[in-house]
């Protein structure tokens, strides 16, 4: 099983994040989320990470509104590797994304991607969580609390957010930790 965290937006987090073993690091580009980054604000943090934390971490585009197009020279201008439609994606989004090379995670209740995400904090998926053909991602108020319940559905990636911040938008690499830490 799989870390993510999602809601990147600081360079240092991203590398302190990355020592810590998160596999994913999420870049959320809707300007009304907290955790929201700009295009330039997410290459700033790619380009910063160590070489050898960059081969390791995967980095993944969080995208809720933008055109295939959009979200195609988004990735190139960022280097991110993967593509989450925070959306009820259609086949054709997924099939164009697929052709421009990337990975693709959707929102359940939508065209299934490469990586399905059930997030029972999101109003517009189904958020049954199944396995299938993909990878399982589990999100929605996973914290320290509960990662035991997340963890017995076994799911291919768990999906980490607020739980882990001080403050919407301001990651915490000491409740990292303690999440990671109850994991195993």
């Amino acid at each position: 099983m799989k870390i993510k965290v999602c809601g990147t937006n600081d360079a240092v987090f991203a590398a302190e994040a990355s020592r810590l073993g998160v596999d994913y690091l999420g870049f959320i580009f809707e300007p009304s989320s907290p955790r929201y980054v700009t295009v330039e604000k997410a290459a700033e943090i790619v380009s910063s990470l160590d070489a050898s934390l960059r081969r390791r971490v995967r980095l993944v585009g969080v995208f809720v509104r933008e055109t295939p197009a959009e979200i195609a020279e988004t990735m190139r201008r960022t280097g991110l590797d993967v593509v989450q439609l925070h959306r009820r994606a259609t086949k054709e989004d997924v099939a164009a994304l697929k052709a421009a090379g990337y990975e693709v995670w959707t929102l359940a209740g939508g065209a299934e991607g490469d990586g399905v995400l059930f997030d029972s904090s999101h109003g517009d998926g189904d958020t049954a969580f199944r396995t299938g053909n993909y990878k399982s991602i589990i999100a929605g108020r996973i914290g320290v609390e509960n990662v035991a319940n997340a963890l017995a559905l076994k799911p291919d990636i768990i999906d980490v957010n607020s739980s882990i911040e001080t403050a919407p938008g301001v990651k915490s690499t000491i409740l990292l930790a303690g999440f990671l830490a109850k994991l195993h």
